[in-house]
């Protein structure tokens, strides 16, 4: 899986979001990339950037 920064994070910030995408999402923290990340079915994570998306608005 190809890990990419989020968008939220900012360029400038140390402490930041990586994401890999795919059937299953997984999270980590760049201050933590040793730890387990945490995963999420591609469902679920779409379902909460939709969310996220609608709350913006």
């Amino acid at each position: 899986m190809k890990w990419h920064k989020s968008s939220y994070s900012g360029n400038r910030e140390p402490n930041c979001v990586e994401v890999a995408e795919g059937s299953l999402t997984l999270v980590r923290d760049t201050q933590n990339r040793h730890l387990d990340p945490l995963p999420f079915p591609a469902r679920e994570w779409n379902a909460f950037l939709k969310a996220i998306k609608e709350e913006k608005l």
